[in-house]
């Protein structure tokens, strides 16, 4: 027995027309092309992107994770340790 279970969709105009226009060709309801094509879609494995890395200069034992209280704990100790008695200055501009 197979169950369906009825839903509505939002499609853009041309592309409903597109699906029509298909599934007449192929002989099938717009419900059976919009059906096979989430299954094929959905079986297809989710592409993942390369691993990433960034090319920094400087000390390369700091190592700053990018969430804001990270960030200002790494800046801090960077101004602390910095040499030649250098601070961190930010800048407002209006």
């Amino acid at each position: 027995m197979v169950i369906c279970m009825r839903t509505t969709l939002v499609l853009e105009d041309a592309l409903l027309r597109q699906a029509k226009r298909r599934a007449t060709e192929r002989n099938m309801t717009v419900s059976e092309l919009v059906n096979e094509a989430l299954r094929e879609s959905l079986a297809r494995p989710r592409a993942t992107a390369p691993p990433f890395s960034m090319v920094t200069y400087g000390r390369g034992s700091a190592k700053v994770h990018h969430e804001p209280a990270d960030l200002d704990a790494a800046l801090e100790d960077f101004a602390r340790y910095e040499p030649h008695g250098l601070r961190w200055q930010y800048l407002v501009l209006e």
